[in-house]
């Protein structure tokens, strides 16, 4: 559907990513991933017509339609949720203002009116709309919105009025209820909980046109993707399969070139000791010049640099605190009159990593603000432990930067930097050398909030408390801000969406949702991920806890489940091809025995019919063998 062709793009001196070539075609489920900065978000913005490329080529039919949700949303919306909802249906949109203009003229009919004029149209746009489904079509959009969080009563709420990751979640809702032949999506999971992440995912992963999507959630990776890109060493990878098989993949080519490199350097190595050798020796001159211009042309294979793959994040030791760092007792907070968390108890005791998850709207940062003194309790308490010291990281908080400072003077204004140097410690968190002169303005949405959590962690604190902070961040940085965590002995008060962070570093959940703050030891996955996120609060729930091995082992069987369906994908996938090029087979021949001067040659009409009945008979075959493969995939949860 969308074919783009030796695309190629630069920033200033800086060539982000060069001979890009990608196809989105229907039912293709596309992640692009990469490092902050190597131009994720300049790659779509070329794709979707936002920006010329400097190089290359974009193919994009003329009846095609694509939807399009960029990481920074440019608000225009002016109607309540419900009808900017409705208002991305397309021709249907249209029919129903025409169904509503001309019942209200049915209704109230003007004076020099024709009533069965307008009678007849309406009878007219009815049956269009009618047979478009269009009676389905507020049904359907109250779905998609209580799918991604939003209440009855909010479907009614002008959008001006919603927040900004509210109106983000409008404008998704208004693309998947439009369902555009190519959807792309710049971190769709930004502004979403854990509940909307896991709707989301089963709609996209039964996506039937084109999807191309950013994303840093490695399980909303593997369970909506089919393929992975890599914007990498300036240019796109394409990797088959989800998240599990792109970290296999791309560590056998990594190992591949590290081997080819090897074996080069080693061959390069012995012509130079021929050369030394025989450099001087009348007999050997010939060979000697040969193999000077042999090296002069030969084209150095080009290792990728792992260092590049990862940013370092490091905490400095922080002082010791009391054993209990946080205590709620009974503690109901609210704004005004209006309590938004009620009779909250637990106590957050030194080194505990503590993931506080629920829908957006429950009161997960209000509990944040309680705890650290923003807002008072109207009943019971909340207070700090002794010798408690606090850094806090909120979701925009990358916003506050001042944008006219270079990133060493955004990073260690304010700082007393002791017996520390500055550009060191700035280069450990993915800034080295010249990127500390880089102004802040010129950073991509990733690079900010990586600066910002540098910012927070340089000072040495006994209590984290992360409000989103994987937001913008790319992958690489995710994994080591999860080893971070891992390894920081002090307390963590984190909430985020990203499942896979949570198992990994979470200790204990509190679950917050209608009005309560329920903890569960461990990390049990009903409450992660629910199949009906209403049954999730409260006492009875009848989950289990488990201790950190057993869920270790857990997460080592999901991770060997998801990699046993390696082989599966790929047989589907060499099928898939198998077929098509099969299908192609028995068209053209169909199209050779469609030409009526091919009947003059009996001989030649024999060979096609043939050749007809053999190609026809193989695409068959390869359907049954595609169809049980598929299904084997679908019930290895593949």
């Amino acid at each position: 559907m969308l074919t783009a062709s030796g695309i190629a793009r630069s920033y200033g001196p800086r060539d982000l990513f060069k001979d890009v070539t990608l196809q989105l075609s229907a039912g293709r489920r596309i992640a692009l991933v990469g490092g902050n900065g190597t131009g994720k978000t300049s790659l779509i913005e070329i794709l979707v017509g936002d920006a010329e490329p400097d190089a290359g080529s974009i193919t994009r039919p003329r009846d095609m339609t694509l939807g399009y949700l960029p990481q920074d949303l440019v608000d225009t919306a002016t109607g309540s949720v419900i009808e900017e909802v409705l208002a991305g249906a397309g021709d249907m949109a249209t029919l129903a203002e025409a169904l509503h203009r001309l019942e209200a003229q049915l209704s109230d009919p003007p004076p020099d009116a024709d009533y069965d004029a307008i009678l007849t149209e309406y009878g007219e746009v009815q049956g269009r709309f009618e047979s478009m489904g269009g009676y389905a079509l507020e049904a359907d959009a109250h779905k998609v919105l209580a799918g991604l969080g939003f209440k009855e009563s909010d479907t009614g709420r002008p959008v001006r009025e919603l927040s900004g990751g509210w109106r983000m979640r409008v404008a998704l809702a208004r693309l998947l209820l439009a369902s555009p032949d190519v959807l792309i999506l710049d971190e769709p999971t930004n502004h979403l909980d854990v509940d909307s992440v896991a709707w989301l995912e089963q709609q996209l992963a039964a996506w039937p046109g084109a999807l191309l999507f950013v994303s840093h959630d490695r399980d909303f990776i593997d369970t909506v993707a089919d393929r992975v890109v890599e914007l990498a060493e300036g240019t796109a990878l394409e990797y088959v399969g989800g998240f599990a098989e792109f970290v296999v993949q791309r560590e056998e080519r990594l190992q591949r070139i590290e081997a080819a490199a090897a074996r080069q350097a080693r061959e390069v190595a012995r012509v130079e000791q021929f050369i030394d050798r025989f450099r001087y020796k009348a007999t050997k001159a010939r060979q000697v010049q040969s193999r000077i211009k042999t090296l002069e042309k030969l084209e150095t294979i080009a290792v990728p640099n792992r260092k590049e793959i990862v940013a370092k994040f490091a905490f400095p030791e922080p002082p010791r605190s009391s054993r209990i760092v946080a205590e709620f007792t009974d503690a109901t907070v609210g704004y005004g009159d209006i309590p938004i968390v009620r009779n909250a108890t637990f106590v957050v005791e030194r080194g505990q990593t503590i993931a506080l998850v629920g829908p957006n709207g429950a009161g997960k940062t209000t509990l944040l603000k309680l705890i650290l003194g923003e807002l008072e309790a109207s009943a019971g308490s909340a207070e700090l432990g002794n010798n408690v010291s606090v850094a806090k990281f909120h979701q925009h908080q990358a916003d506050e930067l001042d944008l006219d400072k270079t990133v060493i003077a955004a990073f260690s204004g304010g700082i007393d930097p002791g017996k520390r140097n500055m550009r060191t410690v700035l280069g450990s968190f993915g800034f080295p050398g010249d990127a500390a002169d880089r102004m802040v303005n010129d950073l991509s949405g990733g690079e900010r909030t990586r600066l910002a959590l540098a910012r927070t962690m340089i000072e040495p604190v006994n209590l984290l408390v992360l409000d989103e902070p994987t937001n913008h961040l790319d992958l690489p940085s995710c994994d080591v801000l999860e080893d971070a965590l891992t390894a920081y002995p002090g307390t963590v008060l984190l909430v985020t969406h990203d499942r896979h962070l949570i198992r990994n570093v979470a200790d204990a959940i509190i679950d917050v949702r209608d009005g309560r703050a329920t903890w569960f030891d461990g990390v049990p996955e009903a409450v992660l991920t629910p199949a009906d996120p209403s049954k999730v609060a409260g006492a009875n729930t009848g989950l289990t806890t488990q201790p950190s091995n057993v869920r270790a082992r857990e997460r080592r069987t999901s991770a060997a489940d998801r990699q046993s369906t390696t082989d599966l994908r790929k047989s589907v996938q060499k099928l898939e091809k198998a077929l098509e090029r099969a299908e192609a087979e028995v068209a053209e021949l169909q199209s050779q025995l469609a030409d009526p001067d091919i009947y003059d040659r009996p001989e030649e009409v024999h060979r096609l019919a043939t050749a007809h009945e053999k190609a026809k008979d193989r695409a068959v075959s390869l359907m049954e063998q595609w169809e049980t493969t598929a299904e084997q995939l679908e019930a290895a949860g593949g």
